[in-house]
């Protein structure tokens, strides 16, 4: 799927743009694109002009949604298939994603990015072949990228998600030029398509998972085996778990999940909001 190109609206983003036009101005300096970059725009009384193109000025966005351009109007980046899955803004500009209202990433601290490149760093991606388990908005991609990993192939379930990753400016292109054909983004249930790699063919590996509630088998002990089977001995793991349930039941997910992965071949220990392991 190829990436979107045209501009992104929030409603802060929209009431810029028109308390521009009430002042009667010619041009509107801001981002389009969720703070990645920033640009200008000419303003006509009833339309308004980016990259050549011209646009309706929009009227009664909502709080915590982002608009695209759909071709008839500017539409929220949200689908309802069985669940409500919805791109939303954040203070950092990288925006996080919410399915049926409930967070998927952390940022209330700093941005789902910044957060995402202290995880991958504890892996140490540079010149390695990274697995990305669960590839979500691709932020472990991106950070990879960045870091300079030599490749990086990534597992996406949710056709939902990938949809939401051709809107979001902050999402990595797989066929983006810059990234030098480096990040191999695949639609399947890692759960399977893990069996289908070959033994020792990853030097590092990120995994972040959805809740165990939703989808248990991504913490079972036969799933973590196949991870140190295409594990190569020394390469590491970072597991995000969270603290699910801590405090209503008392159970502890980030110490059974690093007892797990010492019986399936790891030497782990917590780390950050998860838990860091190395292959034996």
């Amino acid at each position: 799927m190829s990436h979107y190109s045209g501009p992104l609206l929030t409603r802060p983003v929209a009431a810029s743009l028109l308390a521009a036009r009430d002042a009667s101005a010619h041009e509107w300096d801001g981002s389009l694109d969720l703070d990645r970059s920033n640009g200008s725009a000419s303003l006509q009384p009833d339309a308004w002009l980016w990259q050549g193109q011209p646009y309706p000025y929009p009227s009664a966005l909502k709080d915590r949604t982002i608009y695209y351009w759909d071709g008839d109007g500017f539409a929220p980046v949200a689908r309802y298939a069985g669940s409500l899955i919805k791109l939303v803004p954040t203070e950092w500009g990288a925006p996080t994603f919410e399915i049926d209202g409930i967070k998927m990433l952390p940022t209330s601290k700093e941005s789902p990015l910044d957060d995402a490149r202290r995880k991958v760093t504890l892996v140490e991606p540079r010149g390695k072949v990274v697995l990305d388990t669960c590839g979500g908005l691709g932020y472990f991609a991106a950070c990879c990228l960045e870091a300079g990993a030599a490749r990086i192939h990534s597992f996406e379930k949710n056709p939902d998600v990938l949809w939401l990753r051709t809107l979001n400016p902050w999402s990595p292109d797989p066929d983006a030029p810059q990234n030098g054909g480096r990040l191999r983004l695949q639609h399947a249930d890692v759960a399977r398509a893990v069996a289908q790699l070959a033994d020792a063919s990853v030097d590092a590996l990120l995994h972040d998972p959805p809740r165990f509630g939703i989808a248990g088998e991504l913490y079972s002990l036969e799933f973590y085996r196949q991870l140190a089977r295409v594990l190569r001995r020394g390469g590491r793991l970072f597991h995000y778990t969270g603290s699910p349930n801590k405090l209503t039941s008392g159970r502890d997910v980030p110490r059974e999940v690093a007892r797990r992965l010492e019986q399936a071949g790891f030497r782990a220990e917590l780390a950050l909001d998860g838990v860091l392991a190395t292959r034996r």
